[in-house]
């Protein structure tokens, strides 16, 4: 399913985010950038080690990256103009800032896109594996804020062109198309 948003695709789809053919993907990593289960793992293998030594360069320089961060590598062997690792929130109820936390996730993954001239992104269903955030309010977030941002930005300057949501199960997948149809 997909919409158009001042000249911007914003779309979702079942699959595996490693194969997705555009410029950049996120990864929903942890703040010390090891590659670790799910699609972090995923991510580090299909693109291999150059990833892990790149994030050991940016532990090493930033101490990592906190929560709600986002951070750039190469795409190592994946075709692509590089990886954007960006930290959620770990789920503690709700009462300890993890809807803006997992916010800015999208926010400063989209900014840090557009500062590299990124025509197309995609994301991952960022903090809902196990950092147990609940997926329906995730999925209301991720859509909510990336929709908000291509509306803040004027379309002429935004350099993106595509951002797309890859579920890689078919319940994230629905429950993202029918929220997205809310938008049209």
């Amino acid at each position: 399913m997909q919409i158009i948003i001042n000249d911007v695709a914003v779309s979702v789809r079942e699959g595996d985010i490693t194969s997705w053919q555009g410029d950049m993907i996120v990864n929903a990593s942890n703040s010390g950038l090891y590659g670790g289960g799910g699609v972090d793992g995923a991510i580090h293998r299909a693109a291999g080690p150059r990833i892990a030594e790149e994030c050991a360069v940016i532990r090493q320089k930033q101490g990592g990256c906190l929560p709600g961060e986002a951070a750039l590598t190469s795409a190592g062997r994946l075709p692509l103009l590089g990886i954007i690792h960006t930290v959620g929130p770990i789920w503690k109820g709700g009462s300890a800032g993890e809807a803006d936390t997992l916010a800015k996730c999208y926010a400063s993954s989209l900014d840090l896109a557009c500062l590299k001239g990124a025509r197309s992104i995609a994301f991952p269903n960022i903090s809902t594996g196990v950092y147990n955030f609940p997926k329906v309010l995730a999925c209301e977030i991720a859509l909510h804020t990336v929709i908000e941002y291509v509306v803040a930005q004027d379309s002429r300057l935004l350099p993106l062109k595509e951002i797309s949501f890859i579920c890689f199960e078919k319940g994230n997948a629905e429950l993202y198309e029918e929220t997205l149809k809310n938008y049209i």
